[in-house]
């Protein structure tokens, strides 16, 4: 099926299929072969910080686009650029603590095979959501697009 980019980026929701089919691996992989308490309590402390910044995080963003009255779905037209509150720290704000929370849960609960599949969730979002919703911008958007897209990283900003 061919897309018309400037329509709709998607016609599959990809996104939030791929981060609930991480889980359930995730978790499968977690019942199978168990990771067991591995991690000291600190470090799961740190994955309740996780957890509590990807759905802060999700929470934030989707207000934001609610008050813009444009589209959350990600296989569907976006109406308006949001450019402020989560979306001025990185494109994609809601991918990001989607990967935060499955990271979070794989700390919180020891249950390691979370992170890892956190990691290949954000990397197939990346190449079927998020590589397409930007043509989907550019061509919306034009130069609003290509002067949000240089000053704000996809993911998080590189620490040097």
């Amino acid at each position: 099926m061919v897309i018309d980019f400037a329509t709709r980026p998607n016609w599959i929701p990809w996104p939030p299929i791929l981060y609930v089919v991480a889980g359930a691996v995730a978790y499968l992989l977690q019942t199978v072969v168990p990771t067991g308490k591995l991690l000291p309590d600190w470090a799961m402390l740190c994955g309740d910080v996780f957890i509590a910044f990807g759905l802060a995080f999700d929470f934030w963003a989707m207000g934001v686009m609610l008050l813009a009255r444009t589209n959350i779905l990600p296989n569907r037209g976006a109406g308006r650029l949001v450019t402020s509150g989560p979306f001025a720290y990185t494109r994609n704000p809601i991918y990001l603590g989607n990967t935060f929370l499955l990271i979070g849960i794989g700390l919180a609960f020891s249950a390691l095979w979370f992170v890892p599949m956190a990691f290949v969730a954000a990397f197939l979002v990346d190449r079927l959501a998020i590589r397409r919703e930007e043509v989907h911008l550019a061509l919306r958007f034009g130069d609003e697009w290509k002067e949000f897209a240089a000053r704000t990283p996809r993911w998080l900003r590189r620490p040097f």
